[in-house]
C-alpha cells in the first residue's frame, strides 16, 4: 500500500507522538529525517512547511500539518480510531484533556527544557523558572493521575488513546531532560494509574516499531534511556 502520509521527523522529538498514533492506527507512512544539528528546522524548505519552525509536520493527501496536538485530532476523526467521535457523550472530556496536554503540560516542558528562548541567558532567572516550571508539572501530573480515575476508557485504560501516547511521550521527556538538571523533581512511582498505563503502552506493537525506529531502549516509558537512533540524533 502506498503510504498517505510523509511524518517529517527528529528521533524522540515531538514526532514520535505522531509515530505511535499513526502504528496504532495501522496507517502505512514514511519518514522524512530533518536534521537539527545541521539546520534543517531554520531552512527555507521546512520553514515553508511549519513556518514557526518546529517538529513535527505531517503532509496528508488534505495537506501539511503542523502541532502535535492538532494532528492527532486530525488523525484520530479521519481514522475513527483512539478518540470518540463528534457525537459522543465523552467527546468534550477528552478534547478538554488533550489541550491540556498541549497547551499547559507540553507548553510548561518547552519552557523547561529551552528556558533561554523565553526569558534569556541569566543563570539565577533560569533557576527561578526551573523550580516554579517542576512545582508546575508535579501538580499537572498529579491533576492526571486523579483524572485517570474516572477517565473511562479514554485515559490509561486498557486500550490506549491520543491521550495515553502523547502522555507517555511528556512523562519519558520529564525523566530525562533537561540533562544538565537534577530531574529528582519526577518520579514515576508518584503516579500509579499513570505508570500502570505506561507499562501497558510498553507491551504494543506501536511502541516496539518506535522503539526499534528511533533507539528507544527496552523500556522507553518506565525505564527511559537517551535516544541510540539509527539515524539521526534527539538533540
Amino acid at each position: 500500500m502506498t503510504p498517505s502520509y510523509r511524518l517529517h521527523y527528529a528521533p524522540d522529538n515531538a514526532s514520535l507522538v505522531i509515530r505511535l498514533a499513526l502504528e496504532e492506527m495501522q496507517q502505512p507512512y514514511e519518514t522524512v529525517l530533518i536534521d537539527r544539528r545541521g539546520g534543517a528546522l531554520d531552512s527555507p524548505a521546512y520553514r515553508s512547511l511549519n513556518p514557526q519552525g518546529l517538529i513535527p509536520v505531517l503532509e496528508t493527501p488534505a495537506g501539511t500539518l503542523f502541532e502535535t496536538g492538532a494532528i492527532l485530532l486530525w488523525l484520530a476523526d479521519r481514522h475513527a480510531a483512539l478518540l470518540p467521535m463528534a457525537d459522543s457523550p465523552d467527546r468534550g472530556w477528552t478534547l478538554k484533556w488533550l489541550f491540556f496536554l498541549s497547551n499547559t503540560l507540553h507548553a510548561d516542558l518547552r519552557m523547561l527544557f529551552y528556558p533561554q528562548k523565553y526569558i534569556g541567558d541569566d543563570l539565577a532567572q533560569q533557576d527561578t523558572l526551573h523550580r516554579h516550571l517542576t512545582a508546575r508539572l508535579t501538580t499537572h501530573l498529579s491533576t492526571l493521575e486523579r483524572a485517570a480515575s474516572d477517565g473511562g476508557i479514554w485515559l490509561a485504560a486498557e486500550d490506549p488513546s491520543i491521550l495515553d501516547l502523547y502522555l507517555a511521550c511528556l512523562m519519558r521527556w520529564m525523566a530525562l531532560y533537561p540533562m544538565s538538571r537534577d530531574r529528582s523533581w519526577f518520579d514515576l512511582a508518584d503516579y500509579p494509574r499513570l505508570s500502570a498505563m505506561l507499562h501497558r503502552l510498553e507491551q504494543r506493537p506501536a511502541t516496539a516499531a518506535a522503539q526499534t525506529a528511533e533507539g528507544l531502549g527496552s523500556a522507553p516509558f518506565t525505564a527511559p534511556v537517551y535516544a541510540n537512533p539509527p539515524e539521526g540524533s534527539a538533540t
